[in-house]
Order: C-alpha cells, then structure tokens, then sequence
C-alpha cells in the first residue's frame, strides 16, 4: 500500500471522519462503519484532505484535466481544497465547479452552478466525499454533460465502501464506470482501512478488533460487492 494511503487512514482517524459502530445510511443499510467528509473542519484538516486527494488524482489521472467539479453540498469544498492543493504541490492551475441545490435567478453569477463555468472541450475530474450506491451520479452527471460538450475523466472519492450499487449486483463504482464509462476510483477502498487498522494499535487503541471484524465480515457478506 502506497505511503500516502497509509497516512490518509489515520487521517481520517485522527479527524474523527471514519468511525466504527452501528449507523444507519441514508440507503437505510445497518453499517459498522462510517465515513462522514463533513466533519473535516479547521483549516489544517481541509489543506490536507486536499493534498490527499491532489496526489490520488495524480497518481491515478495525471495533470491532463480542466476542471475539478465538486457536487453540492459536500464536494463543494472538497473540489476547492484540491484545486488548491493541486496548484501547490504541482504548479497546475485548474478550475472547480459546482452545481447549486436551487438555481440563482439573480446577480452576475446566476445559474445553477458555481465557481467556474464549465466550457466546451473541457476534461473533468469528477470529485465527492464516498459513493455507497452511486445515486449521487445520476443527478450530476447529466448536469455535467448537459451544461457544455465537456469529457469526463474520471471519478474521485476519498474511501470505497465496496458495496453493490443500485444494479444489486457490482460495486457502485464498477456501475459508474459501466453505466457512463468514465473511470471511477478511490484515495482508499475499506479493503485498504481493514488490511491496515485490523489489530494493529494505532494512537494506543485497537479500531478494528475481532469483533468488529466479524461485524464487517457479517455485513460485507449480505452488502459487498
């Protein structure tokens, strides 16, 4: 496992954005575990959750892209960080965008998105905090696609839950890629987390005992893909 990975599980950990228990998601599924980007808070947290996904994107992707375009709510600031943290570390000027929940009838930036405007012959990387089924997509997509002749790099998200998409059967990534045939990836998959937090101590506590293994194993075995 890449360094970087290594260093954005405990990332997560120490940022309280992974947690382990019992959660309902907004699938209705019981899960031991959750991820919420939502709680990445102070200015620290958010330069380096950009820096992470900068390098994910680039080890995955390359520079060749336009636009970072991060959906609303929580890829809003996300797609900020990163074009941040990509100008940064690699000296590459790219522009984000996203879209708007309620389209602006007013002012000079009225529309339904916001930051850049998406052009024609742009190349976009797609950019969101976890996709659990891949109904997120649905709705971007078309948005996308919809707003200028643009190409679709790729997706990126910051954890793989591993789980079947709406199709029931493949992973929801596996479906993006199949359904709109762009590439859909992760900074990390749950694979990755279990491998490297299973009984191995980190900051004096154990996150992933037996038990929780067993937890994991139990719902993988009904939800994984």
């Amino acid at each position: 496992m890449e360094q970087y990975k290594q260093e954005f599980i405990e990332f997560m950990v120490d940022c309280d954005v992974l947690k382990f228990g019992e959660f309902t998601l907004k699938s209705g599924r019981k899960s031991p575990f959750f991820m919420n980007a939502g709680a990445y808070v102070t200015g620290s947290q958010l330069m380096g959750l950009g820096e992470y996904y900068a390098k994910a994107i680039h080890n995955t992707y390359g520079d060749d892209f336009d636009v970072l375009f991060g959906p609303a709510y929580k890829g809003i600031p996300i797609s900020v960080v990163t074009a941040i943290a990509y100008s940064k570390l690699y000296g590459k000027e790219v522009r984000y965008c996203s879209d708007r929940k309620e389209e602006k009838d007013h002012g000079a930036d009225k529309g339904s998105f916001l930051g850049s405007k998406l052009k024609d012959g742009d190349r976009v990387i797609m950019i969101e905090d976890v996709t659990t089924s891949g109904k997120s997509m649905e709705e971007t997509v078309p948005k996308v696609k919809g707003a200028a002749d643009v190409e679709i790099v790729g997706l990126m998200v910051s954890l793989n839950r591993m789980e079947k998409g709406l199709g029931g059967e493949k992973s929801a990534l596996a479906e993006i890629e199949e359904k709109y045939g762009f590439k859909a990836n992760a900074i990390v998959s749950m694979e990755d987390v279990i491998s490297y937090l299973y009984n191995r101590p980190y900051n004096g506590k154990v996150y992933i005992d037996d038990t929780l293994k067993a937890a994991i194993d139990e719902y993988y075995a009904v939800y994984g893909a």
